[in-house]
């Protein structure tokens, strides 16, 4: 549940009953789950009903919901997917993210997906801060789930909140704050905007027990910071190390500086149960005093060409464009940049923005959503798009209410907002609006190849064939189809070249079974979904000779004429790096598999390519040869030679002497395309005469379950499933990726506050009573075949009376052999 004021209105929605803004489609609201993230863009605190925005004053004295900040913040909301097929939702949007609230469920704890998440937010050092929610349900754990935190996220847990059970053991009634020792307090069936606050002093006779644990959380905290932060130490001692006399101010700060300083792996705990409203105003409270605004967030990634830097140093001239190739030749570039000088060319740079999500309103259109890094876009301003070299008008700007939106001006650098009406822009794109830029060809070199740190996407494990009713519904199947894809790459579309289906891709079950139902009917398409297959991956064994291919022929009503020399081998995990580099030697990791295009000259010196070079056709460049024969080949590896699927592990080599094999005009970018397509499968075919292998996804899996349940659990996955057992331990001694690289947190310096049905235990205590307890949490990791785990998620909650959980995500592919191997061959064959 979240509370928000909007357009002079106060909206209360629950997540519960389906009518939370951000799960606005109808198939969230069906299923109770977030399926897609949503952006929301509100004040903090709300600004009042009078408020007059221009002059920045209120008219008629409305009290604000929170009375803890004077300053009116802008928060742009994302409310992200929890299910693992959902995880390129939860990427994207991390990839353009200032800071992060991660909310845990007090009674499950820290769970398998909660720990995947957390790590990919740790990808992009991510500033966060955890909610535990749910404190009002029985079997609520505040304590054990801060011992969790440590255990499982490897980080240092700063109790701010400690909850406040009436009585000790009553209902849970409010929030204790640690920083400010104050006690805030939700009267029982309100509506949550009511606050009873008061300081923690004055409850000593009413409740005792509360009262002290909330000085020992004090102490704790000022303890953990002064660890790591040298300003409060001082102040420590200048207070004659009196933990209770540390100002508040002085506490809120040092932890400020702790959360921006990632090193330091203290993440500030707030608690509440969003079900009755209580605690989301501390919780927003917290977000505004200690995460990032966006002139402190981590700088953007940038690419210029082959330099790489951050924005802030192409913005300040420190990133040398001089280094900077993206002319047709090194002696054009410097000619370019001799007329330009760099900081000119930099200073009209207006804006650069990121687009990191595409979705289609059936009123509006595509609607493009972008966050701002540098300048301002402003309504009706041209923007050029890096990626695909093209440029576009933005005729309208909005900020987004999740479904619903407001006509904005512009949108400045920090914030997030959505352009509608884009026909070309993409997920991952970077738009950047230039003074001066000519309207066709765009900004001037070097900042046409600008581009911000793309967003990657997962590769594909699940697929479906696709079939329109008639033949009379395939273009509308097709438009629809593109549209899905615009909104999701993590789905694939391709063609079986051997039977003619289209087969869509995705990233699960779920993620398929929801962009069947988003097709038929969001997108109105009158198509079915085939039954739900594994991406197996052909492998080569043997590598081939040199294959030399030549075109000579019409290609699309024009002559082409081009040629190449291809060759192929498996590509072993050791053999990743040893392709020696030159000026005119490239590689490109695609798909799994690795393409190197060399421009050399036979029986000639280095220099005569660079000679070469300098009289290369008009119609090409260096960087469309590379493109279009590393398209050629991608498009050859597409489809196996003794097997339908597509190859994985193979090292392409391909090599194009300018002399020989370039024919002038007649060499165009569909012609070296299609010389490398054929020369590519000429390879690959001899190299697969002599045999191939299929290779299968091998998925890492994680599964929770309790004590009870183990045995049965580890029996399934070992001799029903054909996976392997890795490690089995307790639910808080889980080591994998990148926590490997973490210091294990010492739980014995970990503050948790007692919680209050534990019988008063001691968390020592706590874990030996729970050695014999057969409701113990267990956690198992083990890597098993993925097509082995279809449909086990039913299968794991039949065998756990329904507490097992799992979460998986791809290992790597690995070659399928013995009776698996026979069987899938069977299979294929269809005897």
């Amino acid at each position: 549940m979240i509370g928000l004021e909007r357009e002079e209105l106060i909206i209360v929605l629950d997540v519960d009953d389906g009518s939370t803004v951000t799960d606005f489609l109808p198939a969230e609201r069906a299923r109770g789950v977030t399926i897609q993230s949503a952006a929301i863009t509100f004040h903090w605190p709300p600004l009042p009903e009078n408020y007059d925005v221009e002059s920045k004053t209120q008219k008629g004295g409305t009290p604000l919901l929170s009375p803890s900040t004077e300053r009116h913040y802008v928060i742009n909301l994302i409310d992200t997917p929890g299910h693992a097929d959902f995880t390129f939702e939860v990427v994207r949007s991390l990839r353009i993210l200032d800071g992060a609230v991660c909310i845990l469920d007090g009674v499950a704890g820290v769970e398998a997906q909660t720990e995947k998440v957390w790590y990919q937010a740790a990808n992009y050092n991510i500033p966060k801060i955890i909610y535990i929610n749910k404190l009002d349900r029985d079997g609520a754990a505040f304590g054990k789930t801060v011992q969790e935190i440590a255990s499982r996220l490897y980080t240092w847990p700063a109790v701010c909140q400690v909850p406040w059970f009436a009585g000790g053991k009553g209902r849970f009634c409010g929030i204790g704050d640690v920083i400010s020792l104050r006690a805030y307090r939700w009267p029982e069936g309100g509506d949550g905007k009511v606050i009873e606050t008061t300081y923690v002093d004055n409850l000593q006779d009413f409740e005792p027990t509360f009262v002290a644990e909330m000085k020992k959380a004090r102490t704790a905290l000022v303890e953990l910071l002064s660890s790591y932060d040298d300003a409060l130490v001082e102040k420590f001692l200048e207070v004659e190390e009196k933990h209770h006399d540390v100002p508040a101010e002085t506490i809120l700060a040092s932890l400020r500086r702790c959360v921006l300083n990632q090193d330091s792996r203290i993440v500030p705990i707030f608690g509440g149960a969003s079900f009755r409203n209580i605690g989301i105003q501390p919780l927003l409270d917290a977000i505004v005093q200690l995460l990032p605004n966006p002139n402190e967030a981590p700088n953007p990634e940038v690419s210029v060409g082959r330099t790489e830097g951050t924005l802030a140093q192409l913005l300040s001239g420190e990133l040398s464009l001089e280094e900077v190739q993206t002319a047709r030749s090194k002696k054009e570039t410097v000619k370019g940049l001799k007329e330009r000088r760099p900081m000119a060319v930099i200073s009209n740079l207006e804006a650069c923005a990121l687009a990191f999500k595409v979705v289609h309103d059936p009123r509006r259109g595509a609607l493009v959503y972008v966050r701002v890094y540098s300048g301002s876009i402003q309504r009706g301003v041209s923007l050029y798009n890096t990626n695909l070299q093209v440029a576009e008008p933005a005729q309208r700007l909005l900020r987004m209410y999740a479904q619903d939106s407001v006509d904005i001006l512009s949108l400045s650098a920090g914030q997030i907002g959505v352009i509608p009406g884009l026909r070309h822009a993409r997920t991952g794109d970077t738009l950047i609006s230039y003074i001066g830029a000519n309207p066709k060809t765009g900004p001037p070199p070097p900042l046409n190849s600008l581009q911000l740190r793309p967003i990657e996407v997962p590769p594909a494990v699940f697929f479906s064939n696709i079939e329109s009713h008639s033949l009379g519904e395939e273009k509308a199947v097709k438009n629809a189809l593109a549209l899905l894809l615009r909104e999701d790459p993590s789905l694939h579309l391709s063609m079986d070249e051997e039977s003619g289906q289209t087969l869509l891709s995705g990233m699960g079950e779920f993620h398929l079974e929801i962009a069947a139902d988003r097709l038929t009917k969001d997108l109105k398409a009158k198509a079915s979904m085939g039954k739900i297959e594994i991406a197996y991956r052909e492998a080569l064994l043997f590598s081939s000779e040199p294959q030399k291919g030549l075109v000579d022929r019409d290609i699309a009503g024009k002559k082409a004429k081009a040629g190449c020399t291809a060759t192929v081998r498996p590509l072993d995990e050791g053999q990743a790096d040893d392709v020696v580099l030159d000026d005119w030697t490239f590689t490109f990791p695609e798909s799994g598999n690795r393409i190197t295009i060399a421009i050399s000259i036979s029986e000639g010196p280095s220099s005569a390519v660079d000679s070469w070079i300098k009289k290369m056709p008009s119609q090409l460049t260096v960087e469309t040869l590379q493109i279009a024969l590393k398209n050629g080949a991608l498009a050859a590896l597409g489809r196996g030679v003794n097997y339908p699927f597509p190859f994985h592990n193979v090292d392409v080599s391909i090599s194009i002497d300018p002399r020989s094999q370039i024919f002038g005009s007649d060499t165009s970018s569909a012609a070296l395309s299609t010389v490398a397509r054929e020369a590519t499968k000429a390879a690959l075919k001899q190299a697969a005469q002599e045999g191939s292998a299929i290779l299968e996804h091998v998925m890492n899996v994680t599964v929770s379950t309790d004590e009870a349940s183990l045995g049965a659990v580890v029996k399934d996955l070992n001799s029903e499933r054909g996976g392997q057992v890795v490690s089995l331990d307790d639910a808080d001694a889980t080591t994998s990726g990148i926590r490997e690289e973490l210091p294990i947190i010492d739980l014995r310096k970990v503050y948790a506050p007692r919680d209050p049905f534990d019988g008063g235990l001691t968390f020592a205590d706590q874990e030996q009573a729970m050695t014999n307890n057969s409701s113990r949490q267990r956690t198992i990791k083990a890597r098993v075949p993925l097509r082995e785990m279809m449909g086990y998620l039913k299968h794991l909650r039949s065998i756990t009376a329904g507490r097992g959980s799992f979460v998986m995500s791809a290992d790597r592919f690995e070659r399928v052999v013995g009776l698996r191997e026979k069987a899938l061959q069977r299979e294929l064959r269809g005897y």
